[in-house]
């Protein structure tokens, strides 16, 4: 290999995905369902609609499904805002914010984190006019991994006006071990301009059959039905989340293993020297400004492909332990004197 190619890279730690395959149960349920895959979807995703809302204890009319949780985003915002309407959302955050909000023709607000990449919710709940009609809180946070804790959120829909819908984007909901962390099912439940995004892409594993959802009030819950792409949601997709439902304790062990990797990960960060954000996510992130390019580099040259953010930092999953074995190398040369 010619000198300064990066090697082709071992572990893809990149996307924040599960790095354990599907259950065997779950794999099985793929296969049976790819025979059917002649056949058209269930477009209102009925099985899986009433198999979550009987877990969670919600309305059927409530549950909004999505090819991933993004695509839920995405109807919800274009159901609610339009030209001249504003988004306001944490930055850096969740990348398809602002896209989303774009695509709907409304004008993104982004709000500068706080130190420690958390969100500044009294930032956030200023920025909030009459033009407003959703404010997007991301916890934990993707890419710096904080969590909004519950007083914070309290705070922030206690000064948002009832008619801006607060949508709590819980990706990683299922990795979160901080007992202060905001609770989104509880905030939806308690509030009627809230509403709660969850995936199966990141603690369920199931990121290439694309299955997420929201749980949102009526009448958004319709108005956003209507504006999500029929079909979307592949019958096989549907298929695994259901057996996904059914085997949560099996998978509970699997995620319990991740947060175990990712302490392990963040300590032995710490003991190297980094101070790093708190991470609840299934990633940690490097806040190394104008470094960024330098450690993804060097990450690709180990083998490893990261997410850098051009000028602010690197974000990596935590993946196979080799994987985070070789972060640990990687990092260490890096950490500021």
């Amino acid at each position: 290999m010619p000198l300064g190619v990066p090697a082709a890279a071992a572990y893809k730690c990149s996307s924040n995905e599960n790095p354990y395959p599907p259950l065997p149960s779950v794999i099985s349920a793929i296969v049976e369902a790819a025979g059917s895959v002649n056949r058209y979807p269930d477009m209102a995703c009925a099985e899986l609609t009433s198999a979550l809302a009987g877990r969670l204890g919600v309305p059927e009319e409530h549950v909004v499904l999505g090819p991933g949780s993004v695509a839920a985003l995405q109807a919800l915002v274009t159901a609610v805002a339009a030209p001249g309407d504003e988004v306001v959302h944490a930055w850096r955050s969740f990348e398809a914010y602002p896209i989303v909000t774009r695509v709907a023709g409304a004008t993104p607000v982004p709000v500068p984190l706080l130190a420690g990449g958390r969100h500044d919710v009294d930032a956030m709940a200023a920025a909030v006019t009459d033009r407003t009609r959703l404010v997007l809180v991301c916890t934990p946070n993707n890419p710096t991994g904080p969590v909004v804790r519950t007083a914070e959120l309290e705070r922030l829909l206690d000064a948002v006006p009832d008619d801006v819908l607060v949508v709590v984007d819980e990706a990683y909901v299922e990795f979160v071990r901080d007992v202060e962390a905001a609770d989104g099912l509880a905030a939806y439940r308690s509030r009627e301009n809230v509403a709660v995004l969850r995936t199966f892409s990141k603690a369920y594993g199931l990121a290439g059959l694309r299955v997420g959802y929201g749980l949102v009030p009526e009448p958004v819950a319709t108005a956003a039905r209507k504006a999500s792409v029929p079909f979307g949601v592949s019958s096989v997709a549907q298929a695994a989340a259901l057996a996904s439902l059914m085997h949560t304790d099996e998978l509970a062990d699997r995620v319990e293993a991740l947060v175990a990797e990712r302490g392990r990960v963040t300590t032995s960060l710490s003991e190297q020297g980094w101070a790093l954000p708190d991470a609840h996510g299934n990633f940690v992130w490097f806040g190394l400004g104008d470094r960024t390019e330098q450690m993804a580099d060097a990450c690709a040259q180990a083998g490893l492909t990261v997410r850098a953010f051009a000028g602010e930092g690197v974000r990596v999953t935590v993946g196979e332990p080799e994987a985070n074995d070789l972060l640990l190398t990687v990092a260490a040369p890096f950490v500021d004197d």
